[in-house]
C-alpha cells in the first residue's frame, strides 16, 4: 500500500463527483500535502463538464485541521512565506465555491478547524447526527484564529454578534447543537444518507451561490454608517478586556477581523484575516499553547497500559465534597460505587440520590471491592484508622488509594499491609468540573498499581499525570508558593486588591487570595504546622504564616467560615476585607506591577524545576499539563516549564537572580537551570 494519500475523484453518470480526501497518516489535515491534493483536485473540477461535488473522507474524522508541526514552525522571519502560503489554500476554496456548481460537505467525522472551514466553503453541510461528532473552530484554544476563511465566513453567514463566541470561545458542537446554531444546514442518521441527501440537493440546486457573493450582500448586524452596531463595537472591547484581562492576544484579533473584515467587500475581508493569523502563529503565546494543550496533552493522554482492566466496583471513603465528588464522576461512569461514611445519614448527604451510589456507615458493603479510594479529613491519624479496615473488606487485589493533597504517600502506605498496592489518587475540587487527576507513587507502589490507576482515570475521562512521592508532591506544594508569595507581599505592604489584579493579568485562573480563602486558612496553617512538627527543614521562614495565624486568631478562617481576606455577604458578590488594607498595607510598599507579577509567577515556575531536580516530576508534559490543569497557572503561557522556555532559559535566569537579590534566596534559580538551554 503506498504511503502517498489522495482526494479520490468519482464522477457518477449524473455528472456527480464524490470527492474522498484520504490523506497519508490516520488523519487528514492542512499541510503541503493537502495543498497539493487540494489544489489538484479544484483544477481538475473547473476543468471539467461536473453536475456537482460532494466532499467526504475515508478517515473516522472528516478533516482535523491545521498541521501544528507546521503552525509551530511560524517564525516571524519566515511569517511572509507562511502568509502566501494561507493566501494559497484560502484562494483554493474561494475556487471551490465559485465554480458555478453545487458543492456539498458530506461530514461523517469530527470537522473542526481547517476541517470545517473547507465544510463552510461548500454550499450546504450535511452531518451524521452522531453524538459523538464535534464541528467548529477551536483555534482560539491553541491561541489562533481560524486562518482559512472561517471567520469570514462565520460572521457573514450568521452576523458579529452571533459568530463571535462561537468563534472567541472555540465552542465544539455536536450535531443537533450545530443545526440549532445555523452552521450546518441538515442531519441524516446514517452514512448512506449522507451521500444520497448530498446528490439530492445537488440535483435540485443546480447553480446556488454563497450568501456573501450575493450581490449587496453584507454582515447581517454591522454595515458601515448604521448605528444599531454602535452598541456592539462600544461594548465587546470591554467585555472581552474583562474576560481576558489582556493576556490573550488570540480572541482580539478575532474581533478586529470579524469587525475590520465587515466593513470591506468579501475578498479583501479573507486578506486581512490572513494577515492576523500569520501574527498570531508566528507570536510566542500560540507556540505556548500548542505545546500545551496539543503535544504534551496528547503526551499525557497517550499513556498506554497493558492491563486492560476496569474498576467494577469501587469503594470511597469519606462522604464530603471530595468524596462525593470522586463517587459521582465515577458512578456517571458506570462504575458500581459503594460511599461510606460514619453515618448513613452523612453517606447519603454525599450520594445525593445519584444513581449507582450506595451510602453505607459500614466497612462490610466495601465487600468485592476492586479499588477503594480514602477521601476523609487531611489527617494521618484518621486516614492510619480508615485505610485498613477498607483494605480488610476489599478484594484481596484491591487497589487502595488515598486522595490526599499534601501527606506522603510513603508514609500512608505502612497503614495497610500490601503497600505495593497502595498509591495516591488526588483529585481536584471541583472534581465533576476539573480535568486533572494526579497519580503518586509512594516508594513501594508497584507498576501494575500504577498502570490500574492510569487505567481508572481513563475509564473516568480525566487527564492524569505521573508524579513521584513528595510532600505535597507536586500540585499542592508548587501551588503553595503561589499563595504563599501573595501572603508575603500583603505582608511587606503591597495593597490586596493590586496583588488580587496583578495575578489575573497575568493568566492566573484565580487571584491568590481569594484561593487561600477557598482552601481555608485555617488548612493552610495545619499544613505549616504538620510539616514543621514532621520535617522542620522543609518550612522556610516567611512572615505569611504569622499574618494567616493572625488571621485565623480573628476569627477569619476563609470563605466555608463566612469571612477571610474576602468578606461574603449573604446572597451578595465577595470583596475584599475592607480593613485588609488598613491593617496591612503601606503606600510606600515599593514594589511594582512587574515584580508583583513575577513574583508570583516565577516562585511556580522555579518550584517545578526543584520538582524536576528531585524526580518528583519526571517529565516536562506533567509539569506543564499539571500547572495549567491542577492550579491554573496561566494557560497562555503553556504551563510552568514552557513559562520559562518562552521567556528564554538565561533571560529567565537573569530576572531570577534579580528577584532573588531583592526578595530572597526562594527566587534563587538552582544549577540545573543555568546549564539549560530549555525544556
Amino acid at each position: 500500500m503506498s504511503n502517498k494519500g489522495a482526494f479520490h475523484y468519482d464522477k457518477d453518470s449524473d455528472g456527480i463527483v464524490t470527492l474522498t480526501m484520504d490523506m497519508s497518516g490516520s488523519a487528514n489535515v492542512m499541510n503541503d500535502e493537502y495543498r497539493d491534493l487540494m489544489g489538484d483536485a479544484v483544477s481538475k473540477l473547473e476543468a471539467d463538464d461536473i453536475t456537482g461535488v460532494v466532499i467526504t473522507s475515508a478517515k473516522k474524522t472528516f478533516f482535523a485541521g491545521g498541521d501544528l508541526n507546521v503552525l509551530i514552525a511560524i517564525t516571524p522571519e519566515n511569517a511572509a512565506q507562511a502568509l502566501e502560503g494561507v493566501e494559497e489554500l484560502k484562494s483554493q476554496l474561494r475556487r471551490l465555491e465559485k465554480l458555478g456548481k453545487p458543492v456539498v460537505a458530506a461530514i461523517g467525522g469530527s470537522a473542526l478547524g481547517g476541517g470545517f472551514e473547507i465544510a463552510l466553503a461548500s454550499h450546504r453541510r450535511i452531518v451524521l447526527n452522531d453524538n459523538g461528532i464535534r464541528v467548529g473552530l477551536p483555534e482560539v484554544t491553541l491561541g489562533l484564529l481560524p486562518g482559512g476563511g472561517g471567520v469570514t465566513r462565520m460572521v457573514r453567514l450568521l452576523g458579529v454578534q452571533k459568530a463571535l463566541p462561537l468563534l472567541m470561545e472555540g465552542k465544539q458542537l455536536r450535531p443537533e447543537r450545530a443545526l440549532q446554531a445555523g452552521i450546518v444546514d441538515q442531519l441524516v442518521d446514517t452514512r448512506e444518507e449522507l451521500i444520497s441527501e448530498a446528490r439530492a440537493w445537488i440535483l435540485a440546486n443546480p447553480a446556488p451561490v454563497q450568501p456573501w457573493d450575493v450581490p449587496g450582500a453584507g454582515v447581517p448586524d454591522l454595515k458601515f454608517g448604521d448605528p444599531a452596531g454602535y452598541g456592539l463595537l462600544a461594548a465587546a472591547p470591554a467585555v472581552l478586556s474583562k474576560k481576558t484581562h489582556g493576556a490573550y492576544p488570540a480572541p482580539q484579533r478575532i474581533m478586529a477581523t470579524a469587525v475590520e473584515g465587515a466593513y470591506v467587500d468579501f475578498d479583501t475581508a479573507l486578506k486581512i484575516e490572513g494577515r492576523y493569523f500569520v501574527e498570531l502563529a508566528s507570536g510566542q503565546v500560540s507556540k505556548n499553547m500548542i505545546t500545551a494543550f496539543w503535544f504534551h496533552l496528547n503526551e499525557v493522554n497517550g499513556r498506554a497500559s497493558a492491563t486492560g482492566r476496569k474498576v467494577a466496583k469501587l469503594g470511597v471513603l469519606g462522604a464530603g465534597m471530595m468524596g462525593a465528588g470522586i463517587a459521582e464522576v465515577s458512578a456517571k461512569a458506570g462504575i458500581e460505587v459503594v460511599l461510606k461514611d460514619v453515618t448513613r445519614e452523612a453517606a447519603e448527604k454525599g450520594a445525593a440520590g445519584l444513581a449507582g451510589i450506595r451510602p453505607t456507615a459500614s466497612y462490610d458493603d466495601l465487600a468485592g471491592c476492586d479499588l477503594v479510594i480514602e477521601a476523609v479529613f487531611e489527617n494521618r491519624e484518621l486516614k492510619n484508622e480508615v485505610l485498613p479496615a477498607a483494605e480488610a473488606r476489599a478484594l484481596p487485589d484491591a487497589v487502595i488509594a488515598s486522595n490526599t493533597s499534601t501527606l506522603p504517600i510513603t508514609g500512608l502506605a505502612s497503614a495497610v499491609t500490601a503497600p505495593e498496592r497502595f498509591i495516591g489518587l488526588h483529585f481536584f475540587s471541583p472534581v465533576p468540573k476539573m480535568r486533572l487527576v494526579e497519580i503518586i507513587r509512594g516508594e513501594k507502589t508497584s507498576e501494575e498499581t500504577l498502570q490500574r490507576a492510569l487505567d481508572y482515570v481513563r475509564q473516568i475521562g480525566k487527564t492524569p499525570i505521573v508524579v513521584n512521592d513528595s510532600r505535597g508532591f507536586y500540585t499542592s506544594r508548587t501551588f503553595g508558593t503561589y499563595v504563599i508569595e501573595a501572603i508575603t507581599m500583603l505582608a511587606e505592604g503591597v495593597a490586596p486588591a493590586f496583588i488580587e489584579n496583578v495575578a489575573k493579568k497575568a493568566g492566573m485562573a484565580v487571584g491568590p487570595l481569594a484561593v487561600s480563602d477557598e482552601v481555608t486558612l485555617s488548612l493552610q496553617l495545619k499544613i505549616h504546622d504538620q510539616t514543621l512538627a514532621d520535617d522542620p527543614s522543609l518550612v522556610s521562614e516567611s512572615p505569611a504564616y504569622d499574618l494567616i495565624r493572625e488571621m485565623v486568631s480573628l476569627g477569619r478562617t476563609g470563605k466555608s467560615g463566612g469571612a477571610g481576606f474576602y468578606e461574603y455577604p449573604e446572597g451578595g458578590k465577595k470583596f475584599l476585607w475592607p480593613e485588609l488594607t488598613a491593617r496591612y498595607a503601606k503606600a510606600d510598599a515599593g514594589v511594582s506591577e512587574q515584580d508583583v507579577r513575577d513574583r508570583l509567577l516565577f516562585v511556580q515556575a522555579l518550584e517545578t524545576v526543584r520538582c524536576l531536580d528531585e524526580g518528583v516530576l519526571t517529565s516536562v508534559a506533567d509539569a506543564n499539563i499539571g500547572s495549567i490543569f491542577g492550579f491554573g497557572f496561566a494557560p497562555w503561557s503553556g504551563g510552568t516549564l514552557q513559562f520559562i522556555n518562552s521567556c528564554g532559559v538565561q533571560a529567565f535566569v537573569e530576572r531570577a537572580d534579580y528577584l532573588a537579590d531583592t526578595y530572597g534566596e526562594r527566587f534563587r534559580p538552582p544549577a540545573s537551570l543555568r546549564e539549560r538551554d530549555r525544556f
